[in-house]
């Protein structure tokens, strides 16, 4: 496995996470403080988080099947980017566990 697999999941989970952060609040600003101009905002960032959100899925995949993960652990996974905050816990997690995969000698061709 390659060190870009996990670096493309990581900058993923970091914008879908701040996004995600970003997108909670502006709905609390919208729905909860009635803040003006919360609702251009939220817009804004729920499309961005939307898009982006499907490429952190493509290669949050990626990484999965090339880890080979069992199922449950690729579903945790998928899902972290729709739960605030826990994109950051479960990148750290993935690192942990991805880098000594990265770092081992891959096998020669036959």
């Amino acid at each position: 496995m390659k060190q870009s697999v996990l670096t493309r999941y990581r900058a993923l989970a970091y914008v879908t996470g701040v996004l995600l952060i970003l997108l909670t609040l502006g709905m609390v600003a919208k729905y909860v403080l009635d803040i003006a101009g919360a609702a251009a905002f939220t817009t804004a960032v729920g499309i961005a988080h939307g898009w982006l959100f499907v490429v952190y899925l493509v290669f949050a995949f990626d990484l999965g099947t090339k880890a080979k993960w069992p199922i449950g652990k690729l579903a945790w996974v998928l899902v972290a980017g729709t739960i605030p905050t826990a994109a950051f816990f479960v990148e750290r997690q993935v690192v942990r566990e991805v880098t000594p995969l990265i770092q081992a000698p891959e096998p020669a061709a036959a």
